[in-house]
């Protein structure tokens, strides 16, 4: 099983900015994005990170993920991985909440009213749990059992995004993935996923402190 799983959520876009949806449409960081990735490129390089030199590192396919990893200097030994990339919103990709409840739909949430032609949560929650089951042995969290990567005792960092990582994270712990509303997660944060008396644990959430 991993020591720990250090989770990124990428920075700033116009979109994200504005509070639209961004699942599969590939837009790059704004500079303000550009300048939180390196922020956290620097909080990395110290102690008691000192480069990560020896973590295995993994990042959704899509540019903001990707350019978030590569401005922190972590780029060079990323792997791609699909599993890693953000809710599939159908219909409502680039639309607000409040748009989204003004149109027809009051009081929606997508943790419990989900989206037309794009991805249930559980589908989401399926791949964020394969990921799981790919970097932890079958004592490393409940109810899974499969493993496919060298990660026992080596950190995993994860560049991904906001409903992905929340969703990964309630699923780590073992709760059903609209546990995951309950997780705020901002641009750019670092969150650690590691154990307490062997058990799945939170130890840092939603920690910006590098973008004071």
């Amino acid at each position: 099983m991993p020591a720990r799983i250090v989770l990124v959520r990428h920075g700033e876009t116009e979109w994200s900015a504005t509070g639209r949806h961004t699942g599969r449409t590939d837009i790059p960081l704004t500079e303000e994005g550009r300048h939180m990735a390196r922020a956290l490129g620097e909080r990395l390089k110290r102690s008691p990170w000192d480069g990560l030199p020896d973590a295995l590192v993994f990042t959704s396919p899509l540019a903001r993920a990707r350019e978030t990893c590569e401005l922190a200097g972590l780029g060079d030994r990323a792997v791609a991985d699909p599993a890693l990339m953000e809710w599939d919103y159908g219909a409502y990709e680039g639309r607000t909440g409040d748009a989204i409840r003004a149109d027809g739909h009051p009081g929606w949430v997508i943790w419990r009213d989900g989206v037309p032609a794009g991805e249930t949560i559980d589908q989401v929650a399926a791949r964020a749990d394969d990921f799981l089951d790919r970097v932890c042995d079958e004592h490393g969290r409940p109810e899974h059992d499969t493993v496919t990567m060298d990660c026992a005792d080596r950190t995993v960092v994860v560049f991904a995004h906001g409903h992905l990582l929340r969703i990964l994270t309630a699923r780590w712990l073992g709760l059903p993935p609209q546990w995951g509303q309950r997780f705020k997660l901002g641009p750019a944060s670092l969150c650690v996923l590691g154990w307490e008396y062997a058990a799945p644990a939170v130890e840092v959430w939603n920690d910006t402190s590098h973008l004071a």
